[in-house]
């Protein structure tokens, strides 16, 4: 019972935090458009909370919030939003451009949106992520990812002649991390799996600091199966070619 509350908690983060990493939102969205539509409340401290799994026991208001906002966005017409939901938002202007920009609802395998009751049953461990929300990182892969990532962003050049440019596109500022990155990207430890999840959007990021593609060109998801296409050509000696530029491999995963 217990590893399965573990694993709901797991899983909903990492929902919730593909979600805001598909639609390119800031923490600040969902609450404001909980506040605007009158769903409910969220609070950016519990958005966080919920997407490093510290949130061990949110009330059954966060979900039904979650829930009727993810019905909202599934409810909008393909070509736009709404234009009674647009003159509902006149007055946030900010919330009103990042919804025209990207407003993809959570949808289940049956690609039917996902109510309080369906996002309550992943947090308690009780109903699978949908497959197309989970590209979570399996432990045994993440060594080979990270080889993977470090001979991709490098360029297949020694860590001494880009070290400088790479830790300046990396967004991150806090010590820890830096460090971290500096020694996966010269070759002296991995990230763990549950490290390289996490770090997925921010190492996205530096890909397109580095002007190798705009970042709406490259989804999160397209990053993570262009490093393991990567992986499997690296751990195949026979397969293995000579490493190309940053940009080219990038441009030649995502036109393969």
């Amino acid at each position: 019972m217990r590893d399965e509350l573990e694993s709901g908690r797991d899983a909903f983060g990492h929902l919730v935090r593909v979600w805001h990493e598909r639609n390119g939102w800031s923490q600040r969205v969902l609450p404001a458009l909980a506040e605007c539509l009158e769903l409910g409340r969220v609070h950016n401290s519990q958005l966080s909370n919920l997407r490093n799994r510290k949130l061990a026991s949110p009330g059954p208001e966060l979900f039904v919030a979650l829930g009727r906002i993810n019905q909202v966005l599934a409810a909008q017409p393909a070509a736009g939003l709404d234009p009674a939901l647009e003159q509902r938002l006149q007055a946030v202007p900010d919330l009103l451009l990042a919804l025209r920009q990207s407003a993809l609802p959570l949808l289940g395998d049956d690609g039917m949106p996902l109510g309080p009751a369906q996002l309550f049953e992943i947090f308690v461990g009780l109903r699978q992520l949908p497959a197309a929300f989970d590209w979570r990182i399996a432990g045994p892969e993440a060594g080979g990812l990270s080889a993977a990532l470090a001979e991709l962003f490098t360029a297949g050049r020694p860590w001494r002649l880009c070290r400088d440019q790479l830790l300046e596109a990396y967004p991150p500022q806090k010590r820890q991390r830096r460090e971290r990155f500096a020694a996966v990207m010269a070759g002296q430890r991995d990230y763990s799996a549950e490290e390289l999840d996490a770090e997925l959007p921010d190492l996205r990021r530096t890909l397109a600091a580095l002007g190798a593609l705009p970042e709406r060109e490259l989804s999160a998801d397209q990053f993570l199966e262009l490093l393991r296409s990567r992986a499997r050509l690296w751990s195949d000696p026979s397969g293995a070619e000579a490493p190309e530029g940053l940009g080219e491999a990038i441009r030649r995963q995502l036109l393969a």
